[in-house]
């Protein structure tokens, strides 16, 4: 369906878990509490989400977390959501350090993408921004993804010490994309300091002069490609603070508790949740500039997958999606959670 700006929405981000193995400092640092499982959303919760979203034009479902594979059947729910009628690809972003064990299960539930969470080549820097010494195990998951005929793409986020020449070595000799994204005052996000994807942008010009847009469909995100002639792999930068591409955004989120929402800058949308499991909700009002929406309140239990009131209010958040963040303007964020919270 299309949201009050006129964007088609058919990208569902599903966060199915807050907790994680690894405390990167931008995104989980140490100390970060997660919440109880007995306020996740289960498999079965999480299917009829998906399903009201297909029955609306979703088409495309990325698992998040937190890390996905920390929770425990993600197989099981990948397979779920694939025979859903209308869902087309299933993809998943995760940190790699989990992916050999389970690829093979990933691959046969029906998984078609995989996007790598990878900020650094270098084994010391690795483990000093994660907390654990994995870089070895996340470098033979990208290989075994490709073997294994997932579409793959490695994610860093562009820091001022992000090493991005090896990073893009990646490319080189391998179908991977490597994607730079700017960071977002979200969460840890805020008490650290990002780096513009334009200056980056100029380094990389300056170090490979013969650089060309690359105009190819990468997938259903806000990335811009490039291509360094001779590397079988594209370069990407995601530039939700110095390239706002709110005008073409196309996804919504479901956070692992079952809240929907639009945008990450703000913490609008509405509790999923409390309409599964037969509790009042209130639907929150659209900050920015979806302004003007009314609050709704509704009474109602779970009858099956046909959901009405499940649907209404899916229909409600999705038309109300903010025209576009705020991050440039840090007083008025009003999102409070964290990246893991939230499955960015």
């Amino acid at each position: 369906m299309k949201d009050a700006q006129g964007r088609e929405i058919k990208y569902l981000r599903i966060s199915v878990t807050d907790r994680c193995n690894l405390r990167c400092k931008y995104c989980m640092p140490n100390g970060i509490e997660c919440v109880e499982h007995k306020d996740i959303l289960s498999f079965e919760e999480i299917r009829q989400i998906a399903e009201c979203g297909a029955k609306l034009g979703i088409t495309k479902i990325r698992l998040t977390g937190g890390e996905p594979l920390a929770r425990k059947g993600c197989p099981q729910l990948i397979r779920m959501l694939k025979e859903i009628p209308g869902i087309e690809k299933m993809a998943m972003t995760t940190n790699g350090t989990l992916v050999r064990a389970i690829l093979p299960q990933l691959v046969e539930a029906g998984l078609d993408e995989i996007n790598i969470s990878l900020d650094t080549l270098d084994a010391e820097k690795f483990a000093a921004i994660t907390g654990q010494n994995l870089l070895p195990e996340v470098l033979l998951a990208i290989d075994a993804a490709l073997a294994a005929g997932l579409k793959v793409k490695v994610n860093a986020v562009s820091m001022p010490d992000t090493d991005w020449k090896c990073l893009i070595s990646l490319a080189k000799d391998k179908p991977v994309d490597v994607r730079f994204i700017e960071l977002m005052p979200i969460g840890a996000g805020r008490r650290s300091e990002g780096r513009s994807n334009e200056e980056l942008l100029e380094e990389i010009r300056r170090e490979f002069p013969q650089l060309q847009a690359d105009e190819k469909v990468h997938g259903a995100g806000p990335a811009v490609y490039y291509q360094i002639p001779g590397y079988q792999g594209s370069i990407g930068l995601i530039s939700a603070m110095h390239g706002k591409f709110c005008g073409s955004c196309n996804r919504i989120r479901l956070t692992s508790t079952g809240f929907l929402k639009t945008c990450l800058c703000y913490e609008d949308g509405t509790d999923l949740r409390k309409i599964l499991r037969g509790e009042r909700v209130q639907q929150e009002s659209v900050s920015g500039c979806a302004k003007g929406s009314r609050t709704r309140t509704v009474q109602s239990g779970v009858s099956g997958t046909e959901n009405k009131e499940l649907l209404d209010a899916m229909a409600r958040a999705i038309y109300g999606k903010p025209a576009e963040h705020c991050f440039e303007q840090p007083d008025q964020i009003t999102e409070a959670h964290g990246m893991s919270a939230i499955g960015g």
